[in-house]
């Protein structure tokens, strides 16, 4: 569902010294969500496009009808290096919820 959902349904941008690219806010939405999920503190991130680390700052954050987890990204792009802080939307955590888990990837053996 994540690769159909509209990033701005699934994260809200407080600040960003980077323009965001679609690509490039999905990846940030996926790094959060695995550490919200699994309750970690921090996360590498890497791609084509971006390297750096997202950290949960472990607090909930409203602004005006939005509301949820908030989290900080220490980017580098093409564009040189930045900072991120965005919320993972109380609606995108409802969406990522109800879809269904991934099956799990068959090795891929040399023979």
């Amino acid at each position: 569902m994540a690769e159909q959902t509209p990033y701005w349904l699934l994260i809200s941008v407080l600040f960003s010294s980077q323009p965001l690219t679609p690509a490039l806010a999905m990846t940030l939405h996926e790094a959060a969500f695995e550490l919200y999920s699994r309750g970690e503190g921090s996360r590498e991130v890497a791609g084509d496009l971006i390297s750096g680390r997202v950290n949960n700052l472990r607090k909930d954050v409203s602004l005006g009808g939005i509301a949820g987890p908030a989290f900080e990204a220490e980017i580098e792009t093409e564009r040189g290096s930045g900072v991120v802080r965005f919320i993972l939307t109380r609606q995108g955590l409802e969406m990522m919820k109800a879809q269904p888990p991934a099956a799990p990837k068959k090795p891929q053996y040399l023979n």
